[in-house]
C-alpha cells in the first residue's frame, strides 16, 4: 500500500495534468501551405492561397474540425529553387503541422515531398501534375490530374479540334512539368497519326524566343505547343505573331493566369490551354464557389488554381473527419480512401497511386477573357 502522503502527491500531480491535457486537445489543428506568393510563379501561389484561405474561413465558421479550430501556416517560397524543401523542414521541426497543402509547380512539390514523406506527414499537392510527385511515397497525394492525362488531352485536342497535322513543341528544359507534358504530348500525337515537325527548347526566365520561332516558322507547322509557364508562353505568342506565324498556339494549365493576357495582349487572342475547371460551368458547386470567392476577394473571379486550392483544403478537412483523429497514419489512410468527393473542380477519387481521377477542360482567350471550349473526360 502507498502511504497517505505519497498518495496525496500523486493525486495532486494527476490533477495538475488535467488542464494541460484539456488545453492540448483544444489547441488548433495546424496545417501548412507553401507556394510562390511572390516572384515569377506568384500567380499560381497567390490564387491557390486565396482558395485555401476561403476553405479555412468556412470550416472555422462552422466550428472547425474534430471540435478544434484550424490554423493555416503559410510560407512563401518566393519562386526560388530549393526553398520549398526548407519550408517543409520548418513545418516538420518547428510548426509541428499535421498535414501540408502545396505546391503548385511540380518542381516545388518534388523538393518538399521527400522531406514530408520521411516525416510521415501527409501532403496534398494542389496543381503539381508531374507523375513523379506522388511516386515519392505513400504520404504524398494530389487533387489535380497528372501530365500523362493532360498531355493526352492536348494531343487529342490538337488532332481532333484544331485539325493540326504538323505541330511544333517548345519545351522548358529546366522545368520538370514542361519536360513531362511535352513527352506525353509527343507520344500521343504521333500515335494518333500526327507529326512533330520540329522541337525547340528554352530555359526558365528566357525572354527572347525569336531564334526558336524562326526555325519553327521555316518548318511549316500548323500549330505550336508550348509546355511551360504563362510568362514565357505570352512572350512566345507575341514574338510568333511578330514573325508572321498565323496558326494556333496552345499550352497546358501552366498558362492559366491573368498575366497571360496582361503580358500577351492581342497576341494571345485565339490561343488555348488545358486546365482543371471553368468558372463558367453551370454546376451548382461551381457557381456557389464563385459567389463565395467573389464575396471574400472583392469581386475577383476565381481561376481553376483557386478552385483546386479550395478543393485540396476541403478534401483534407473531410479526411480528418473520416479519420476521427490527427494521427498521421490514420489521416493518410483516410485521404487515400477518398471516393467521389464533390469538389468544385469535379468529383475527386484518389486512385491507388494517390492521384486524382477527374476531367479536364479546354479554355480559349476571346475578347481579352478566358472562355470555355470543351470538357474531355478520363
Amino acid at each position: 500500500m502507498i502511504p497517505a502522503a505519497p498518495r496525496l502527491l500523486l493525486a495532486l500531480a494527476a490533477l495538475a495534468l488535467v488542464p494541460f491535457t484539456r488545453a492540448a486537445n483544444e489547441d488548433p489543428i495546424k496545417i501548412g501551405q507553401y507556394g510562390a506568393f511572390s516572384g515569377k510563379e506568384a500567380a499560381f501561389g497567390v490564387s491557390a492561397r486565396k482558395g485555401v484561405m476561403l476553405a479555412f474561413d468556412e470550416a472555422n465558421a462552422k466550428g472547425g474540425v474534430l471540435g478544434r479550430k484550424l490554423e493555416l501556416i503559410s510560407e512563401d517560397n518566393q519562386s526560388k529553387a530549393s526553398e520549398s524543401a526548407t519550408i517543409a523542414k520548418k513545418f516538420v521541426s518547428r510548426d509541428k503541422v499535421v498535414a501540408v497543402l502545396g505546391g503548385n509547380p511540380s518542381s516545388n512539390s518534388l523538393e518538399a515531398a521527400p522531406v514530408l514523406q520521411n516525416a510521415k506527414i501527409p501532403m496534398i499537392a494542389i496543381s503539381s501534375t508531374n507523375p513523379r510527385v506522388t511516386e515519392v511515397g505513400n504520404y504524398i497525394f494530389r487533387v489535380c490530374f497528372i501530365d500523362p492525362f493532360q498531355g493526352a488531352v492536348l494531343a487529342k485536342f490538337a488532332k481532333d479540334t484544331l485539325k493540326a497535322k504538323r505541330v511544333a513543341i517548345i519545351t522548358s528544359v529546366s522545368n520538370a512539368y514542361s519536360v513531362g507534358i511535352s513527352k506525353v504530348f509527343r507520344e500521343k500525337f504521333t500515335a494518333a497519326g500526327g507529326e512533330i515537325a520540329i522541337e525547340q527548347r528554352h530555359s526558365e526566365g528566357d525572354k527572347d524566343f525569336r531564334a526558336q520561332l524562326t526555325a519553327i516558322k521555316a518548318a511549316g507547322v500548323d500549330a505550336i505547343f508550348h509546355s511551360s509557364n504563362y510568362t514565357e508562353g505570352a512572350l512566345i505568342c507575341i514574338q510568333a505573331r511578330q514573325l508572321g506565324f498565323t496558326g494556333p498556339l496552345f499550352g497546358g494549365d501552366a498558362w492559366e493566369a491573368p498575366q497571360l493576357i496582361e503580358i500577351g495582349g492581342k497576341a494571345v487572342e485565339g490561343t488555348y490551354y488545358s486546365t482543371h475547371g471553368s468558372p463558367e460551368s453551370t454546376a451548382p458547386e461551381v457557381q456557389g464557389f464563385v459567389k463565395k470567392f467573389q464575396a471574400r476577394w472583392n469581386g475577383e473571379t476565381p481561376d481553376s488554381i483557386a478552385a483546386l486550392g479550395y478543393d485540396a483544403a476541403m478534401l483534407l478537412f473531410d479526411s480528418l473527419k473520416r479519420a476521427g483523429t490527427t494521427d498521421s497514419a490514420a489521416l493518410r489512410a483516410a485521404i487515400g480512401q477518398t471516393t467521389d468527393f464533390p469538389g468544385v473542380t469535379g468529383k475527386i477519387t484518389i486512385d491507388e497511386h494517390r492521384n486524382a481521377t477527374k476531367s479536364a477542360v479546354i479554355l480559349t482567350v476571346k475578347n481579352g477573357r478566358f472562355e470555355y471550349v470543351e470538357t474531355i473526360d478520363p
